[in-house]
């Protein structure tokens, strides 16, 4: 058994995932039952299926008593599995902000941070890794009515950061398809609209940013159920991963049975959506209206 190849990009997040699922293939190819697996590091079967699903944090302690148990003895077999736990407990670029960020957001930015392909549908707004400094604000200020300007910036700081890995050599691809309620509706007024409308003008000349608004004359669609994100990752023992966002919490859909069925609502509504071509002529256009 040799332990996967991993990039630290994604933070403890993903690691967690990575480590769990290695933990995981053993403990099952061995026959073990997760009760066996738990009374080993003095635990619980739900805090094995937790471990395992990298939700909680891995103790290195409770990492080498599971390589015991499973029959990985050598040496060369274990460090990498007692290192990837050590990477794993390490907090990410994200943890400086974790006053700001709510346990079910936190997560997805580990998520976000490793994706290689980030496919999203908005409605209300313009997707926040493409949002300009001040629309960002509007769209803070909004959903923080009564937070300070201190907290202000630094939430426009946290946004600013995701949005730096488009920029990098090691850039996911960004493909976003956006309602037109959600270019047309002035947050923050005409002058900043225009901004953000400019910012995406620019940001769509990136090779790696692919952005599709979906006109109002297209009548109903495959997305009518509300905005979500697809992620998928490089590594692939990661599965693909859904996200819907709702007002105080999220739901995180990684099975198959419940992530294709996203996959072709996605495919469905890009073939809607106007093209890049268009959607680029469409926010020229759009610009020219704002004055």
């Amino acid at each position: 058994m040799v332990a996967p190849a991993v990039s630290a990009k994604g933070g403890p997040t993903v690691l967690r995932i990575l480590l769990g699922s290695q933990l995981r293939r053993l403990r099952q190819e061995r026959g073990i039952s997760r009760e066996d697996a738990g009374y080993a590091i003095r635990a619980s079967h739900a805090k094995i299926s937790r471990l395992e699903l990298g939700k909680v944090g891995f103790k290195e302690r409770d990492v080498a008593d599971l390589l015991t148990l499973y029959g990985v003895a050598a040496p060369e077999e274990r460090a990498p599995l007692l290192q990837l736990a050590r990477q794993a407990n390490r907090p990410g670029w994200w943890h400086k902000y974790s006053d700001l960020l709510p346990s079910w957001f936190e997560v997805y930015v580990g998520l976000e941070e490793a994706a290689a392909i980030i496919r999203t549908y908005e409605i209300q707004f313009v997707p926040g890794l493409l949002q300009s400094r001040d629309y960002a604000r509007a769209v803070i200020v909004l959903g923080h009515p009564r937070a300070s300007k201190e907290e202000i910036e630094r939430r426009i700081e946290l946004r600013a950061r995701r949005q730096e890995r488009l920029l990098g050599p090691d850039a996911p691809t960004l493909w976003a398809v956006v309602d037109e309620a959600a270019v047309r509706r002035p947050l923050g007024g005409t002058q900043v609209m225009r901004g953000q409308i400019e910012h995406l003008l620019k940001m769509t000349e990136r090779p790696n940013i692919r952005l599709q608004v979906l006109p109002f004359a297209r009548g109903g669609h495959a997305a009518a159920g509300g905005p979500f994100t697809f992620l998928r990752f490089s590594e692939p023992v990661l599965p693909d991963v859904v996200y819907l966002e709702q007002l105080t919490s999220a739901l995180y859909l990684d099975k198959r049975e419940d992530t294709d069925p996203y996959m072709e609502i996605m495919d469905r509504v890009s073939v809607q959506a106007n093209s890049v071509a268009a959607t680029k002529q469409f926010l020229k256009d759009l610009l020219d209206e704002l004055g």
